[in-house]
């Protein structure tokens, strides 16, 4: 078979949901040894076609061959016989296990196990990969970076030859994300093809042979990374040339002040931070992971209690011993945690949508549905949500529409404040440009939003004005327009003088 010899083909691949055509004649390929970028908006149909070629969904129409085989892969069972293994966006490891276990575990038969052997063999996979992670190690100890590392070796040691990898550097630092890189790198030459959905787009040109583009269940083109401008793509993407991202807003006064936090500590995570939010304002904090970003917010919505410092709500003092103490003040809370802590994925959209004012609509058991699906179909509407109505649930949802819903809920009389962390993780570019245009509607309308970020562009991009967060402190303050070189370089100055 020659290097770079077809792995996999999928042609005139469609898919329908009752009424709803999701993939319209979809060609999708593979080389052996390729890595390819699978890019697309929400609702685009990019986890249809993998999850018909992972065996979750059966196609209405198309056809699949692995190495010139037309195949069935009418299971995941049935695609794992062909070498084809998806790795889901949440690591999926067992953490009370060794590595050698995890690793070893797709193979392993009924009967005596031999531990050693167990170890040898992960040994040699993890060798291959680069690593050296001790393979008696319980996986609980591991950094997320090592446990995606695991999670490889285990697909490697199923003899997986096609794997996709769905947002896999979501939850990593930018030295993990290499660590990851450096993986994919040797996966290519050992002849293993990847399929990459992410929507860093900058990590896609630095490790994608080529990009395929989806929209609205259609091919929208095919692109070389090394030629293509960014632009290209994101215009394939979402039907149009991508200008800024953000919506520019008109100068005008500050409104009055309604946030104030002075000397605000959390021992061995944030000390004395200064920080004023007026109505109408979106103020962004940009921060590594590690820098305490992560945790400012659960501080101000009392998830986490603080040990030094003060803040005020509207001219008050603001003690919230709890997040239940937040929302009654007027704070609303949107999670970067979506699927764990932002979601209730077995509940509809309208519930989910409803939930922090469930006693607007009743109880559980009297609630008014009628009126509550009055209201989440109102903002379906003006957010843009695709999905099938009110009713339906929402983890059947792409990211986007649900952190749309999360985003959402947050929205009415009573909510005063809106604190959001990371709010486009795991969000695509078309989605991404959406939510900042309600987001500065909203703030249009008086809403004061705190944007806490690790991305640099989002929080440059959509900020009047920008703090960068650094080992716990705020560490530098930039007016409207900042750019993210800037801002990254606030942070890096900050750690050289660190590291001197």
């Amino acid at each position: 078979m020659s290097p770079l010899s077809n792995s996999l083909t999928m042609t005139g691949v469609s898919k329908s949901f009752g009424s709803i055509h999701v993939l319209d004649g979809v060609d999708f390929s593979v080389k052996r040894g390729e890595i390819v970028a699978l890019l697309g908006s929400n609702g685009a149909g990019k986890s249809t076609l993998m999850k018909i070629l992972t065996g979750v969904y059966a196609r209405d129409a198309g056809g699949i061959a692995v190495d010139g085989r037309a195949v069935a892969l009418g299971s995941p069972q049935a695609a794992g016989a062909e070498g084809i293994v998806l790795l889901p966006q949440e690591v999926s490891v067992f953490p009370d296990l060794s590595v050698a276990e995890n690793i070893c575990i797709a193979g392993r038969r009924s009967g005596l196990v031999s531990r050693k052997a167990q170890e040898v063999r992960a040994a040699a996979i993890l060798s291959e990969l680069g690593f050296s992670i001790p393979p008696a190690a319980r996986v609980a100890d591991l950094t997320v970076a090592e446990r995606r590392i695991v999670e490889i070796a285990r697909a490697l040691a199923s003899d997986a030859r096609i794997l996709v990898m769905d947002e896999p550097t979501a939850a990593l630092s930018e030295p993990e994300s290499v660590q990851i890189f450096n993986v994919l790198r040797r996966l290519k030459e050992r002849g293993t093809s990847v399929v990459y959905i992410s929507h860093y787009l900058n990590e896609v040109f630095a490790i994608a042979d080529r990009i395929e583009v989806l929209r609205d269940g259609r091919n929208a083109g095919s692109y070389d990374p090394a030629s293509t401008p960014v632009e290209e793509v994101v215009a394939a993407m979402i039907g149009q040339m991508a200008g800024s991202l953000f919506e520019p807003r008109p100068d005008r006064a500050r409104g009055a002040l309604y946030f104030q936090a002075r000397g605000l500590g959390l021992a061995g995570v944030l000390r004395d931070i200064d920080l004023d939010l007026h109505k109408g304002e979106i103020v962004g904090v940009f921060g590594l992971i590690g820098s305490g970003v992560e945790v400012l917010g659960r501080v101000i919505y009392g998830a986490r209690h603080r040990h030094s410092g003060e803040m005020r709500l509207d001219g008050k003092v603001f003690r919230p011993l709890s997040p239940a103490d937040a929302k009654s003040a007027g704070i609303g809370f949107v999670t970067a945690e979506r699927k764990t802590e932002g979601i209730f994925a077995d509940l509809s959209v309208a519930d989910n949508m409803t939930a922090p004012f469930r006693r607007d609509y009743g109880t559980w058991m009297t609630a008014d549905k009628a009126r509550e699906a009055e209201h989440a179909q109102g903002w379906i509407d003006k957010l843009g949500i695709r999905t099938f109505g009110p009713d339906q649930a929402i983890r059947f949802l792409s990211g986007g529409n649900q952190q749309k819903v999360c985003i959402a809920r947050w929205l009415t009389p009573h909510v005063r404040m809106l604190v959001l962390e990371e709010p486009t993780r795991g969000v695509d570019v078309g989605a991404r440009a959406e939510l900042y245009r309600q987001l500065t509607a909203l703030a249009n309308e008086g809403l004061a939003v705190l944007v806490l970020s690790s991305d640099a562009e989002e929080v440059g991009g959509l900020s009047d004005r920008s703090f960068v967060i650094d080992r716990g402190q705020l560490v530098a303050e930039f007016e409207r327009g900042v750019t993210a070189a800037r801002l990254m370089a606030a942070t890096a100055l900050r750690r050289d003088r660190h590291a001197g």
